[in-house]
Formats: C-alpha cells, sequence, structure tokens
C-alpha cells in the first residue's frame, strides 16, 4: 500500500505528448532523460553544479514566450514540454552559430576530433553555414602543466573544468578572467594545476581546448583498440578503457563505475602508461663479471636449478610485488610449496596484519558508503597519495554533506578541511577509553568511519592501535550488516588478494620472521616475483628477479626473468573493498618474457615435478575458491559476523607519523614514466618555491 500510495503522489510532467512521472527536485533535462528524449548539451555534466552557460539545452514550455533551459529550470507538476518543434530547432541552430562564431575550423587537426560533442552536436543541430563576417577572436594558450595541452580559442566557457576543479578535485586554481568577448579560462597564476585529478578535465572539455599533451598527434579513437581493464596503480581498482595502436598502449581513460571511481581516475593511472614502453626487460639476463647480460631462458633456469638444489628449503625465500595478479600469486605460493618453503612475503614493510577474519583487512564502510557517513576519523594515513579516489569521495562528502573530518597525525593538504586530534598513540587510547570530547561525537555519530593506514600499523603499538579500535566499533554497535565503520586503506593493488591467498605463514604474519631472517642474511637465495620496493642491503644472497622492468629489484638481481606488465595479461586482482575484478590482456609482452605462471612451470619441468604443473584456467577456479566471502565478480563481499576473540595487546606511547610517499614513482612503471617524472620535477619545485596548496 505504501509503494501505490507514493507513486500517486509522485509529481508528473508531459514531455512531447507524453507523461512522465518524476522524483521531486528533478530539472527538466533530467525528466527528458527519463523519458528517453535526447537534449543536447555542453556546459551541464551530472557530476557537476548547474552553470546554465551554453543555452544549447532549450526547450519549448508551453505558456513561455522563450525558450527555456532545461538544465536549469526545476520541473514541476504539470509542466508541457516540447523538445522537437521548429520554435526549439530554430533556438538551438542559433545557439550553436553563437557557439561556432570565434571557434577555429581546425577539426583535421584537432586531438577531439573523432570524439568531440561540438563536432556531434553541430552535426544534429547545427546549421551548414555561418552569417557571421567579422574576424574570429584569437586567445593564448595557457600553460597548466606538462599533462593538458591547451588550445583556448576553441574554448567554448561551457566551465566545466573551472567547476570540476573547484568542486570535485578541491583545487580552485582555474577560473574565468575578463569579461564579454574578453573572458578567457585559464589557470590564476598559469602554473601546472596542483592535483593528482587534474587531468579528467580532458575528458569533461566538451570541444578540444582542453587536450592531452602526453598522447598529442599520437593517433586517432578509431584507430585504436580498446580493452575494459582495472588499475592497479592503487589499491582502489578505478576501472578504466586501455587504448591500444598495434600493441602499444597509446592512453588510458577512466571507466563509469559510480560504486568505485565515478568517472574520474588519478593523473597516475592515466599517464603511467608510457612506462610501459621504457626500460622493460625483454630476455633472461644472467649477471656475469658484477654485469647483467643477455642470456637464454634454458641458461637462466639451468643456473637457477642448481642453485635451489644447492640451498637448504628455510635458506629460500620469496617476495611479492605489488601489481602481482592472483593467478601468479597463487602459482608462486605452489612453486614454494614445490620447494618445501614457506619463507613468502608482500609486505614491504613491516605492518600488522590480523588475517583471521575478512573484515580486518578490508574497507568495509565500501568507497560508495564514504558518501552516507557523517563523521570520518583518518589515522595515520593521507587518502591524497595512498588512495586518490578514496579521497575525492571524501571531499565529495565533505563538500555535498558537511561531513565532520578529523585525524590523528598530520597528512598535510587534502583537498578539504579537517581537525587534527593529536599526534601520539596516546590520543587514540584517550579516544578508545572515551576521556576525549571527540569520543562523544564519535559515539553520537550514526554512520561513523575509521580508516586505519599502514603508517600506524608499523607501530610498535600497531596491534594495540587496530584490535582495540575495533574493540570498541565492536561494542558500541558500529559493526553490522548494515553499517561497518573499521576500515584499513592497504597502498598495493596486490595487498587484499595476496592476504586472502595465505601467502603469510602464521610466524611471518605475526613475528615478520622473513624480515628477521632477510636483515640478518639467513637467505641463501632469494626469489623476488615483481618486487622492486623492498629494501635490504644484499649481502651472499642469490638473487633472481622476475618483473617487467629493469628497475630496483633487477639492479640487485643475479637472474633476471622477463613477465609481462600488467596490461599484457589476464588476471584477477581484489581492490580494497574486496571486490574481486579482472584486469584484461590489451597488448602482447614484450620480447621473450611470459607470464610468471610459465615460468614456474618451465622451472618445475626441469625439476621433474609435472604433477604440479599449473595452467591458467585452474589458477582462475582454485584462485576463486581461496577468496572468502566472495559473491561475485565485481561484487562487494558477503558480510559476516566477527567471531574472533579479543587478543592481548600492549600499549606503548609512540608519535604517529605520516610516511610520505614519492606518489609519482611508487612503482616500476610509474618510475620508468618520463609524464611522471616530469610531474615529480614540477611537485617538488613548486613545493621549493611555496608556491604549492
Amino acid at each position: 500500500m505504501i509503494n501505490i500510495y507514493w507513486r500517486m503522489k509522485m509529481p508528473k510532467i508531459i514531455i512531447n505528448g507524453k507523461e512522465i512521472e518524476f522524483e521531486k527536485g528533478m530539472t527538466v533535462l533530467q525528466a527528458c532523460e527519463i523519458a528517453n528524449v535526447e537534449i543536447p548539451r555542453f556546459c551541464y555534466h551530472e557530476k557537476l553544479s548547474i552553470a546554465g552557460n551554453c543555452r544549447m539545452c532549450l526547450v519549448e514550455m508551453e505558456k513561455s514566450a522563450k525558450p527555456i533551459a532545461s538544465c536549469a529550470m526545476p520541473a514541476a507538476e504539470g509542466m508541457n514540454i516540447k523538445t522537437n518543434t521548429p520554435f526549439v530547432e530554430k533556438a538551438r541552430k542559433g545557439v550553436m552559430e553563437f557557439l561556432l562564431a570565434n571557434h577555429p575550423l581546425d577539426c583535421p587537426v584537432c586531438d577531439q576530433g573523432g570524439e568531440c560533442d561540438l563536432q556531434d552536436q553541430s552535426m544534429f543541430y547545427g546549421i551548414d553555414k555561418s552569417r557571421f563576417v567579422e574576424n574570429k577572436r584569437q586567445v593564448k594558450e595557457k600553460y597548466m602543466g606538462p599533462l593538458i595541452k591547451t588550445q583556448m580559442t576553441r574554448c567554448i566557457h561551457c566551465t566545466r573544468c573551472v567547476r570540476f576543479a573547484t568542486e570535485v578535485a578541491g583545487v580552485p586554481e582555474i577560473g574565468a578572467i575578463g569579461r564579454g568577448e574578453d573572458m578567457e579560462i585559464t589557470t590564476y597564476l598559469e602554473k601546472a594545476m596542483e592535483s593528482e585529478l587534474s587531468a579528467n578535465v580532458i575528458d569533461l572539455c566538451p570541444v578540444g581546448a582542453l587536450t592531452s599533451k602526453p598522447y598529442a598527434f599520437e593517433a586517432r579513437p578509431w584507430e585504436l583498440k580498446k580493452t575494459e581493464s582495472i588499475d592497479v596503480m592503487d589499491s582502489v581498482g578505478s576501472n578504466i578503457r586501455v587504448d591500444t595502436y598495434n600493441w602499444e598502449v597509446k592512453r588510458i581513460l577512466p571507466r563509469l563505475n559510480n560504486e568505485i571511481n565515478e568517472e574520474w581516475i588519478s593523473d597516475k593511472t592515466r599517464y603511467s602508461c608510457d612506462g610501459l614502453l621504457k626500460q622493460r626487460l625483454d630476455s633472461p639476463y644472467i649477471k656475469k663479471d658484477n654485469r647483467l647480460k643477455k642470456s637464454t631462458w634454458d641458461e637462466a633456469i639451468d643456473l637457477i636449478l642448481d642453485k635451489i638444489k644447492a640451498t637448504n628449503a628455510n635458506e629460500i625465500g620469496g617476495h611479492i610485488g605489488d601489481m602481482v595478479n592472483l593467478e601468479n600469486a597463487l602459482a608462486f605460493k605452489k612453486f614454494f610449496k614445490v620447494l618445501n618453503s614457506n619463507n613468502l612475503e608482500f609486505r614491504e614493510k613491516k605492518f600488522y596484519i590480523n588475517s583471521s577474519e575478512k573484515m580486518n583487512y578490508l574497507f568495509n564502510s565500501s568507497i560508495r558508503g564514504i558518501e552516507d557517513s557523517d563523521l570520518i576519523l583518518l589515522i595515520g594515513t593521507n587518502p591524497r597519495h595512498e588512495a586518490t579516489m578514496v579521497n575525492a569521495r571524501i571531499r565529495k562528502a565533505f563538500a555535498q554533506k558537511k561531513t565532520s573530518i578529523f585525524s590523528i597525525g598530520n597528512p598535510g593538504d587534502l583537498t578539504y578541511d579537517y581537525t587534527i586530534l593529536g599526534n601520539k598513540s596516546d590520543d587514540i587510547k584517550k579516544i578508545l577509553n572515551k576521556e576525549s570530547e571527540f569520543s562523544k561525537k564519535l559515539l553520537t555519530s550514526k554512520k561513523p568511519i575509521i580508516i586505519i593506514g599502514e603508517s600506524v600499523l608499523e607501530l610498535k603499538s600497531g596491534k594495540y592501535i587496530f584490535e582495540e579500535i575495533k574493540n570498541f566499533l565492536k561494542n558500541n554497535n558500529f559493526i553490522k550488516k548494515d553499517w561497518n565503520a573499521l576500515n584499513f586503506l592497504p597502498q598495493n593493488a596486490s595487498t587484499v588478494g595476496l592476504i586472502d591467498l595465505k601467502i603469510l605463514s602464521e610466524e611471518n604474519e605475526k613475528n615478520y620472521s622473513f624480515f628477521k631472517k632477510l636483515n640478518n642474511h639467513e637467505f641463501k637465495l632469494l626469489y623476488l616475483l615483481g618486487s622492486d620496493n623492498i629494501e635490504f642491503k644484499k649481502n651472499d644472497e642469490f638473487v633472481i628477479y622476475q618483473g617487467s622492468h629493469g628497475d630496483r629489484g633487477a639492479e640487485i638481481a643475479d637472474v633476471v626473468l622477463p613477465s609481462p606488465a600488467y596490461t599484457e595479461q589476464n588476471g584477477l586482482y581484489e581492490n580494497l573493498e574486496g571486490r574481486v575484478q579482472e584486469c584484461k590482456k590489451a597488448s602482447y609482452p614484450i620480447g621473450e618474457a611470459l607470464e610468471d605462471w610459465k615460468i614456474f612451470n618451465l622451472i618445475m619441468k626441469k625439476l621433474r615435478k609435472t604433477k604440479d604443473l599449473s595452467n591458467f584456467d585452474l589458477l582462475r577456479k582454485e584462485v576463486l575458491n581461496f577468496i572468502p566471502n566472495i559473491s561475485r565478480l565485481n561484487e562487494l563481499p558477503v558480510y559476516k559476523d566477527s567471531l574472533s576473540k579479543n587478543l592481548e595487546t600492549n600499549f606503548i606511547s609512540e608519535d604517529i607519523l605520516i610516511k610520505e610517499l614519492d606518489y609519482f614513482y611508487t612503482n616500476s612503471i610509474s618510475r620508468a614514466s618520463k609524464t611522471m617524472s616530469e610531474c615529480r620535477m614540477i611537485n617538488k619545485s613548486s613545493k621549493k618555491t611555496g608556491t604549492d596548496n
């Protein structure tokens, strides 16, 4: 009965003679979309505030002498709207004529050609001639950094870029100067836009005014093969589209997913792709006379076999890197089982993990859930650099709902206002013991979110902090099926999946025995699988590096085995929410590179362990069986009640320092990228001169 009553109360609007129900608060344009009526637009965008600049969305409203801008007009009960009359057609042609009055006719050399809103809409709604005989105005090009190429004569002043910078990115650096014909869109100080989301203005620009500088004149959109995939530059798992030309990755664009990244991606996700061509490993290498020299697969594997046979199983260690997919990680685990070694690790530094139940290492509130929260507490994390798209959601909650944000530890500029509650572990203890004023705010909130970063879990009291926060939330009914306030923010794409695969033995997980053996040089053979970020001083260890780039791991290796990058093979990844997604093959591996599981098969064949050989389909089935609480691909995991007992913990008074990430150089691909190097240089120089926000 309630549903029937609600439907009866919904207001109705007439569009092109059909009666349509709409929700209160909608605009006429949104009501037209419900009616499947296409309305042309340039300035309107679903994720941005309404500007009403371009007037392209004009429609006819009964009893109105003039056409109305449908994007800015609130829909009301009984309105009669017409979108396809001669009156509307004439109005749109007039608007298009004005928009093109100063637009240069340079479509053949414009990078937007083939995917340009202005091009498409002038074809459908424009006129084939112009009555303007005056000289076209010309606007000087603006400098917006190494990512954004400007041709501001093409600009139609839709202000999408201005609204995005202010509302979504949180850096109000782009705006309009001048008035009337002299109006120009620019960064106020003509410097690089200081945001990790800056290049999204390229996707937003409906004309060719803002285009991609690294991609300029590289290819036309119809020449590119498009592959839907996911990003592995951080743990968010942003949905992306990989565009390739002759199997070379030319660009990476965002793919709409309102659950994860909406329609934005970080600059690192978008522009690290040129690193896929640089410093690549294309054949096996063996160190001879202190230099790496090209070798053959047979020679490299024979040398590895000799070392394995001459080494005790407990002296063999393996480390898995930050971008390794689940199938290859499982193959590595099975390979080490054949070697009778359980010295496996994936953490790059010693931080506390409790893998006894899944909620302990997930972002349980979900990325979309951030928008529903009424209080956010950051503990030892800088989400702007560690998970840019999570930070964008927090910014959205702050901007739209005025959500209160607090932090323990100083993360620096996060693009929104927040209050620092303290910089010591004692401040956390006060909150948990209800000795702090913040405790009252936390307990009276309905949907709080506590985000725990890796920096705080590295402390000696990391176990105390995590377990006591969990107990506090559980005791106050903040961990339940419809809302779980406990959130761990991992930095790497592979972290959550590798915990699910039980890569760590209990001893390694609790006592950091791998790191102890590594630092005491107890390993005689160390196998690095795509691992470039682990820091240790090499002594007499025989190091095998298996990966895609000649980076830090390859520099210290005695044997180098080439394997594909993430765009060159299929594989599953589990993002910080526990959502299992598929990364799809967009191009082919370079040179003699082989997929990781195939390399382990080659070694096991020579070890005469043919019973343990794997194939990709079998590995994927095993991976999906391994993952607890899984529902389906691309879905959040199933919630299960916490059954774990309270653990004994020790409190230690410590300072909470948030370790600064070298944001543009976090992995081997971004370190090989020329574009990321330029961004890093500009970022460093702006900090030195004090021009950063």
